[in-house]
């Protein structure tokens, strides 16, 4: 067996290409668009593991509330500095969930309320104004 991707819908493509792509650096791998069912397909994957995908699904026109998205669980990506990935998020309006306060965890929610889990590669010691930071809602 060989593990393929992960799904989730989106329903703005644009923002959560700019979530997953800039923030997080993921590149995009493929592009289906499909007339007739109404929908976008967006694989990306990190250069780390290109053959771990998260596919994007985009339906066109759809409203459909996708809900909070907790029942999904999360995405977890390592990063080589969880500080800067962090700040990098925030920088761009993205709220930081949970805070990397001890160096090595965090969780930021992308625009579809997917909790997304960055985990440091090794530890770094703990940095302000992270390890003085409180969570914020729901992760």
């Amino acid at each position: 067996m060989k593990y393929l991707h992960t799904m989730v819908r989106v329903r703005d493509l644009d923002a959560s290409l700019r979530f997953y792509c800039e923030g997080l650096g993921l590149k995009e791998v493929r592009r289906m668009e499909n007339p007739a069912g109404k929908f976008t397909l967006v694989f990306l994957a990190a250069d780390e593991t290109p053959g771990a995908e998260i596919e994007l699904t985009c339906n066109w026109g759809s409203e459909e509330d996708y809900g909070t998205a907790r029942n999904f669980g999360h995405l977890a990506f390592r990063v080589d500095d969880i500080y800067a990935t962090c700040a990098r998020l925030q920088a761009m309006g993205y709220t930081i969930n949970r805070p990397p306060r001890d160096g090595h965890m965090a969780f930021v929610r992308s625009p579809d309320l997917v909790s997304i889990e960055l985990l440091q590669d090794g530890n770094l010691p703990p940095q302000e104004p992270w390890a003085s930071m409180a969570n914020t809602g729901m992760w």
